[in-house]
């Protein structure tokens, strides 16, 4: 077998912050980046759940506990190199370059023509797995162009009972596209425990069926998620084709906040992942490394929450977008079944 099922969860530190494999070889401002984007990404999370237990924004995904598997699978991407994800990517899509102005306005049911595209992301995917085959569609047209670049499609465990993740691998591992799948296994599709999703031992064991490689990665060490796709990234840009990798990872919070989760989840679970926080383990790690202090870390977090009180004012002051701007946004040009349907808004908001 060309390629070996996965047999170990790759790791570098251990829940309590200390060392056990070996780091990643990167500058101590790289370092700091990334715990900043983890805070920033719980902070931001909070504020907006806030916001919509308010009735300020729309429904909204919280990323609690997935941070580290957030900013880990986005680090290795070069600027020319693709992200697609869903609704959990959030953090990763900031990480890319999206602005976190524009991700908040979605939740206010602004509808942009192309607020990801200038970081080479795609608008993230609602619809489960849809967004892995778009991944594929973009890696194959740079291979056809001849284009260095490389994807990294992500999704969640419960997109990869879909046909779409399946088909998606299929056409990856045929035509050997340059593409990294990364799973956040974060336990729960909803209320489905991951259990329910394969009697698989593992997701990423799927990968050597598809004519892959795949890794198992614990996805609360920013470190391992890191060093993981940074591998499956140089394999990809050398021609050698796909990699899937799964990182297991925890969702603190709930599925969206139209969610109740301790209507399935037991408290006993929710405690054994809390300790597994990746946010106290990375911090524990930079300053066990003289990289942070507590007081370096109080600032942190009061800077970062300025910040996000000045992004939610500048959200609020907009005025509400022009229902008729949705009819633009569909097709380059408006088809006749759109014209119909807008002159109909119109004239029900009585602008004939």
């Amino acid at each position: 077998m060309p390629f070996p099922l996965a047999h170990c969860i790759h790791q570098v530190l251990a829940p309590d912050g200390k060392l056990v494999g070996a780091a990643p070889d990167l500058p101590a401002d790289q370092l700091f980046a990334m715990y900043r984007w983890m805070v920033y990404g719980r902070l931001y999370s909070d504020r907006m759940v806030a916001l919509q237990r308010q009735g300020r924004i729309g429904t909204f995904g919280p990323l609690n506990g997935q941070e580290a598997a957030s900013v880990g699978l986005a680090w290795p991407l070069q600027p020319a190199d693709w992200l697609v994800g869903s609704y959990r990517e959030l953090l990763s899509y900031m990480v890319k370059g999206v602005s976190p102005l524009a991700l908040a306005e979605t939740y206010r049911g602004y509808v942009g023509d192309g607020y990801a595209l200038d970081a080479h992301c795609l608008p993230y995917q609602i619809v489960l797995a849809t967004q892995v085959l778009h991944a594929v569609g973009i890696a194959m047209g740079m291979q056809y162009d001849g284009k260095p670049d490389v994807v990294v499609g992500v999704c969640g465990d419960g997109a990869t009972s879909e046909g779409d993740f399946n088909e998606a691998l299929n056409f990856a591992g045929v035509f050997k596209a340059p593409i990294v799948f990364v799973v956040q296994n974060n336990g729960w599709a909803i209320s489905v425990p991951r259990r329910q999703q394969t009697a698989a031992e593992y997701i990423a064991h799927r990968g050597p069926a598809f004519g892959m490689p795949g890794y198992v990665v614990d996805g609360n060490d920013v470190l391992a998620v890191y060093q993981v796709v940074q591998d499956a990234v140089a394999r990809a840009r050398a021609g050698d084709g796909p990699t899937l990798i799964e990182a297991l990872t925890y969702r603190l919070g709930a599925h969206t906040t139209a969610d109740d989760p301790k209507k399935y989840r037991l408290d006993d679970e929710l405690g054994e992942w809390t300790a597994r926080d990746p946010l106290p383990r990375f911090r524990t790690y930079l300053m066990n490394q003289n990289l942070l202090d507590p007081t370096a870390d109080e600032r942190l977090h009061e800077a970062i929450a300025a910040e996000l009180q000045s992004l939610v004012e500048t959200l609020e002051a907009q005025p509400p977008q022009d229902a008729a701007d949705l009819f633009d946004l569909v097709y380059a040009e408006r088809t006749p079944q759109l014209n119909r349907q807008r002159a109909d808004l119109l004239a029900e908001l009585g602008r004939e």
